[in-house]
């Protein structure tokens, strides 16, 4: 069987099937055989209603009074029914899930899984899934299977619902035996062996995907999803390591430690370098001492001092003779960096250029530039565009690195193939040192698969004289107690406020609070404060200039989406208010939250949730700790790293299974990664044999590689 042929190779599958099944993201018949059920219902677990407990659980009834009710919270709606069955009845619930009234037939029988809990003075199912008595089979409605079959449940968008996967797998159920392996170790003449139990015999990976989609036990489930979570996590890992081997190949200038000049940089600072800056900035000074290009992840959470590291590394590349490249993600961004690394690095003579869409005299810049005449280019997407040149660009620094795609920062690399300074280094194959930041913590289990072949530097200490950042969670209806009387205490004393919403502006289809509707009604609120709205789709320069002049104190109340999320460095802002925070990941609510407490004042951060929601257990971390890395492992937990890191400009994760958060399956992967990743760069035609994981290796392969 060819799984990278087109899904209309798959018996039951004509185009306009094929059309629907786009939507999924399924185009071939790899994609279809891992759509993997996102959940299951085992039928045999139902419960009478008499002899219900609190917890997840699932009954067998007909519903009735259904019924829909609008909240004092725009746009929100409630929806109520009665489950019964013949021991007695229960109320559900569903919460912004209108549809649900018209959904059901009250003379037929449904299975209702969800949360039985005691809310509001009564006992009730909340926001239950369903599904109908005589559809919970693979062979649309002719006749009734075993109450002990475990019934897996499908994605639904469309005109293609659950029932539908069902219908086609069972057509194709003889097709799982055909699926061939994917990973080294399965043959018995092959001279890769993979050391894990899953990895026995063949078939394995056959074995697995056909107990996802027919399980009959729910320990089938458990096995299946071991097997392809060690999958999943391998091809990750073993892409890791062959980026690496690729990268040791290449050659860079090597930029040996000035220890005098380091010395007086670091002499001349207005603070105390913190031990974890320390550790770090001689990781990277020591890799930028060597002739193969440094590859190295600096994070540090918001505020820790990323930016002076930086700035010792680059005045190690400039004091050797060559030119640094800064890119930044934002010009407001680009411009705080110029500014802070001027004062730290012109009075050591340091030349410094800032390039953006803005910068005048654009043209004679990029002269100057090409002749040598700056040691330090600063600067947004302008500094990667075809008509800039460098003289001798040594060594990049990305900022906020995944916010650039994978063409822009390969871009930026390729620069110094064309320095007007004739190289040292022959041929080809040289590649400038890079060094990526960023403010997101990054799971250690993160570090080894999606960062794999970078080396990390952690910054994991905030500098002294930081106050620490209070986090309160409230409803909407604290507005006029306890939040206006705050904002109004804050602006009194001098300081400002950001306002977060999640849109720009009011649509019937949205619930969530606008940028511009929550700006006029602030502004009537607070009449005598300066209240202005940034969103992104406003253009750069007209946001450039809300920013600026928020920094500079011109604002009191900054109303703004996540935007504001890598902006410019206001300590003068001690309060942050994020609406409908139960909307956002640990994550982005810690980046949000950093956006306060930089200066010497004491600063609080509200989660605003619905009045008739309870803290969910993401926002209770929030509110319990600050301590970025610790919030990014429970997100990982949580959410899982698509939702944290989204694609991270490296192309898809893909990771439907894998739970990142399980150190010993990833641990014993990334020994046998390196092991087989070192016999594929010994004998590459051993790699041939693996047409299929080769496809998924160069995926992962362009995340962070330099050539």
């Amino acid at each position: 069987m060819d799984l990278l042929a087109e899904v209309t190779e798959v018996d039951g599958i004509g185009k306009q099937i094929a059309d629907h099944l786009r939507k999924f993201g399924i185009y071939t018949v790899r994609d279809l055989f891992y759509f993997l059920p996102r959940d299951y219902e085992n039928f045999q677990s139902t419960i009478k209603i008499c002899d219900l407990q609190p917890g997840k659980v699932m009954v067998r009834g007909k519903i009735s009074n259904l019924s829909t009710k609008n909240t004092t919270r725009r746009g929100f709606k409630i929806t109520y029914g009665k489950i019964s069955d013949d021991t007695g009845a229960i109320r559900a619930i569903w919460f912004n899930q209108p549809y649900r009234e018209k959904q059901f037939d009250p003379d037929r029988e449904y299975y209702f899984t969800g949360n039985y809990d005691f809310k509001n003075g009564t006992y009730q199912l909340t926001s239950p899934s369903a599904v109908v008595v005589s559809d919970k089979r693979s062979k649309a409605e002719e006749s009734e299977i075993s109450e002990a079959d475990l019934q897996p449940i499908y994605k639904a968008r469309g005109t293609i619902k659950s029932v539908k996967f069902h219908q086609i797998f069972d057509k194709n159920r003889a097709k799982f035996a055909q699926i061939p392996d994917l990973l080294p170790g399965t043959f018995p003449d092959d001279p890769l062996q993979i050391d894990h139990p899953n990895y026995v015999h063949t078939g394995a990976r056959a074995e697995a995907l056909f107990k996802m989609h027919f399980p009959e036990t729910p320990n089938d489930v458990t096995e299946a999803k071991r097997y392809l979570s060690y999958e999943e996590v391998f091809e990750m890992l073993i892409a890791a390591n062959l980026s690496k081997q690729e990268n040791s190949k290449l050659h860079s200038e090597k930029l040996p430690f000035v220890e005098e000049k380091t010395k007086e940089l670091i002499s001349s600072l207005p603070f105390q370098l913190t031990d974890a800056q320390r550790k770090a900035t001689w990781e990277i000074l020591k890799d930028l001492d060597n002739d193969t290009p440094m590859n190295r992840l600096l994070q540090g959470d918001v505020g820790s001092g990323k930016t002076v590291v930086a700035a010792i590394a680059a005045y190690q590349a400039i004091c050797n003779g060559f030119q640094v490249a800064l890119l930044a993600p934002t010009a407001i961004l680009a411009t705080q960096h110029a500014e802070s690394l001027r004062e730290l690095l012109e009075p050591l003579g340091v030349r410094i250029a800032l390039l953006v869409s803005a910068t005048k005299r654009k043209d004679a810049l990029k002269k100057e530039i090409a002749q040598g005449k700056y040691n330090l280019i600063i600067g947004t997407h302008a500094i990667i565009t075809d008509d800039v040149f460098f003289h001798s660009l040594a060594f990049c620094i990305i900022d906020e690195q995944h916010r650039f795609g994978v063409n822009q920062r390969q871009k930026l690399l390729s620069k110094t193939a064309h320095n007007t300074r004739k190289s040292t280094i022959p041929g080809n194959n040289i590649a400038p040192h890079l060094l990526s930041m960023t403010a997101t913590p990054i799971p250690r289990s993160l570090q080894l698969t999606v960062f794999g072949d970078l080396d990390v530097s952690i910054i994991n200490q905030l500098p002294g004289g930081r106050q620490p950042i209070e986090t309160k969670i409230i409803t909407e209806l604290d507005q006029k107690e306890v939040l206006y009387p705050h904002v109004a205490s804050e602006i009194e004393n001098g300081h400002q406020i950001y306002w977060i919403c999640r849109n720009i502006e009011d649509s019937p289809s949205a619930e969530t609070a606008s940028v511009k509707k929550q700006c006029q009604k602030l502004q009537g609120i607070f009449p005598h404060y300066r209240v202005e709205f940034l969103h992104g789709r406003m253009k750069p320069p007209e946001k450039d200039e809300i920013m600026k002049r928020f920094a500079e104190g011109k604002i009191d109340i900054l109303v703004s989406t996540t935007v504001v999320e890598v902006g410019v460095n206001v300590p003068n802002a001690s309060l942050m208010v994020i609406m409908d925070a139960e909307g956002y990941g640990l994550a982005q609510l810690h980046q949000l939250r950093g956006r306060v407490g930089r200066g010497t004042v004491a600063s609080t951060c509200y989660l605003m949730i619905a009045a008739e929601m309870k803290p969910t257990k993401r926002l209770k971390a929030m509110e319990q700790s600050t301590d970025g890395f610790y919030l990014a492992e429970m997100d990982l937990k949580i959410r899982g790293p698509g939702e944290i890191y989204g694609s991270l400009q490296h192309g898809e994760l893909n990771l439907q299974i894998a739970n990142l958060a399980d150190t010993g399956l990833i641990s014993q992967a990334a020994r046998q990664a390196k092991v087989v990743a070192k016999e594929f760069n010994q004998n590459p035609e051993i790699m041939l044999k693996y047409k299929e994981l080769l496809a998924g290796i160069a995926q992962y392969q362009q995340l962070t590689t330099l050539n």
